[in-house]
């Protein structure tokens, strides 16, 4: 026995696991049985992989078939994830009728199911008796409990004796312990992923933009500059003999400071605003829990609240690139609300308008005027996302040449620009991060190419109530 006290603890549970051992008392088969799932589970690394050595090795040493059956939290359905029969299913299957979640083993038909925990219920504590686990089927865990992931079940009833039933006990705790273990490194997985991803969005829609203070900083200090300059000639005409009317011309060049100033003070103020929604959409506590965007859904009118205030803000840079606007008629006139969140959509605007401002080219027209434009709209789509139900799509139109067949169905994705991206700063990121927000929303995106340019579009269900 040890006499170190920083093991006493363990030492204490391995004398304890060793007398269950004894209880136990498993045949060599079943021995053999837990030693190969072991080192399978080793050897494979992905989750469905381990699906199917729940199921095959217990088939292929004993001859028993055997399902696994997980709670899928989505939804909050037992589903049948793999069995004996046909391996593991591509898409997700209900469990049948009986197959339930349970914290205790039962019968049903002709199999035996027996709970799946993510930490098995402790019958000792210390080498005193516990009280019986409550344990949640879905969610928490105490010390020496966890929670049900889901039902094993083993086939038939009439080849089950009271050793094996307690064997296969013991068995779906094993499973268990390994599938919460992948379950939690398949999530912090994702968690980097998402932070990765979120680091890319805040990146392009927000340091990028940001440096747009620096140019309005910029033109501040010319400003400032100009005050002093004027401050220098009017102490220099104040008690001379000069001609008085010089002041008329300070005026004006007060009246001119004056309405700069204002104008870079309004700047400002609307692109903290902006600055602001993005950063409140971006960095909610909740995306950072969930390991995913989480969305804020809001009623609101798309025009009126979001892509008018983007189109202001873009609305100097298309200026000073020679584009025209052309607003639709019957968006304010027509206009109903839709659920979306406001502060990740108006990003979607966002990128589109900034693609705008970047790629929008000079055509001729038929008629043969010359057309340099930005356009946006929308219309009513029907049977979508289903048959009977209603979608409304939205456009953001730029006149130029058309991107090529393939360029149109990669451009969504992640890092993809199009050959007439060469020397205009970007990443590709835009157009994943509008995609990505859509499909949150349950819609989609896409592109088509019309006669005097490119539609970029998405399409959003319109709420039922």
């Amino acid at each position: 026995m040890s006499e170190c006290l920083d093991l006493e603890n363990i030492c204490q549970r391995v004398r304890e696991k060793s007398a269950s051992y004894d209880q136990y008392n498993f045949s060599s088969h079943f021995d053999d049985l837990l030693k190969a799932f072991f080192d399978l589970a080793q050897e494979y690394d992905s989750l469905e992989d381990f699906y199917r050595i729940c199921v095959a090795v217990p088939l292929e040493m004993t001859g028993l078939a055997s399902a696994l059956y997980l709670h899928d939290e989505k939804s909050g359905a037992l589903c049948l994830v793999c069995d004996s029969n046909k391996g593991v299913y591509s898409e997700q299957q209900t469990a049948p009728e009986g197959v339930v979640l349970s914290r205790e083993p039962y019968e049903t038909g002709d199999c035996y199911l027996v709970p799946i925990y993510s930490k098995a219920p402790l019958d000792f504590q210390g080498g005193k008796e516990q009280e019986e686990c409550r344990v949640s089927l879905h969610c928490g865990q105490r010390e020496g409990c966890g929670r049900v992931l889901g039902m094993y079940s083993v086939c038939s009833l009439s080849d089950l004796g009271k050793s094996d039933r307690f064997f296969f006990s013991k068995y779906s705790n094993r499973i268990g312990y390994n599938l919460h273990n992948r379950l939690i490194a398949l999530q912090n997985i994702d968690h980097l992923k998402f932070i990765n991803t979120l680091v890319m969005d805040i990146e392009h829609n927000v340091i990028v933009p940001n440096m747009y203070f620096r140019h309005i900083f910029n033109q501040l200090r010319k400003k400032i500059i100009e005050l002093g300059n004027l401050r220098d000639d009017i102490s220099e005409v104040a008690g001379s003999d000069k001609d008085p009317g010089n002041c008329a011309t300070f005026l004006v060049r007060c009246d001119e400071l004056r309405a700069d100033l204002f104008s870079y003070h309004q700047e400002l103020v609307k692109h903290h605003a902006n600055l602001s929604l993005f950063l409140e959409s971006l960095f909610r506590r909740e995306h950072f829990e969930k390991g995913h965007l989480v969305l804020h859904p809001k009623r609101c009118f798309v025009e009126k609240e979001i892509i008018l205030p983007q189109l202001e803000h873009y609305a100097s840079r298309l200026r000073s690139a020679a584009i025209t606007v052309e607003r639709p008629r019957n968006m304010l006139e027509e206009e109903f609300q839709i659920l979306v969140d406001i502060g990740l959509l108006s990003q979607v605007y966002a990128n589109l308008f900034s693609n705008a401002a970047k790629y929008t080219r000079e055509i001729t027209t038929r008629e043969g005027q010359t057309r340099k434009a930005v356009a946006y709209g929308r219309e009513l789509y029907n049977d979508f996302p289903e048959p009977g139900n209603k979608g409304v799509k939205f456009n953001v139109f730029t006149t130029g040449p058309h991107l090529s067949e393939e360029e149109g169905h990669r451009v969504f994705q992640e890092g993809v620009r199009g050959t007439a991206s060469t020397g205009i700063p970007g990443t590709g990121h835009g157009l994943s991060f509008i995609r990505h927000v859509i499909e949150l929303h349950g819609g989609t995106v896409g592109y088509e190419a019309t006669s005097e340019g490119n539609n970029f579009y998405f399409i959003l269900p319109v709420p039922l109530v």
